[in-house]
């Protein structure tokens, strides 16, 4: 399953959020993959695309970082995903 992770940092404070990544690595358990992100401008925020079976995973991985980040995760499909999903969900004509 794939997931947006959305990272708000805690007092816009990125230098805090990149040195704990510097120095102990991104602390995801195993199961849990990162894809790829992108961060704002403003180094408030970060967009995470990760991936999973066991979405309590990400509880445990968290608890490695809510003291400097609040976070956002929210399950997603591809586009090719979503309109398979629209099309099936119709009726079929009659």
């Amino acid at each position: 399953m794939l997931f947006m992770v959305i990272e708000h940092f805690k007092d816009r404070d990125a230098k805090a959020v990149y040195s704990r990544f510097n120095e102990k690595g991104r602390m995801t358990p195993e199961g849990l993959r990162y894809i790829g992100s992108w961060t704002t401008t403003t180094l408030d925020r970060c967009f995470q695309m990760m991936e999973c079976d066991d979405p309590a995973l990400f509880e445990q991985w968290t608890a490695h970082w809510q003291d400097l980040i609040e976070f956002e995760i929210i399950p997603v499909m591809t586009g090719s995903e979503a309109a398979k999903a629209v099309f099936e969900s119709e009726p079929s004509p009659q």
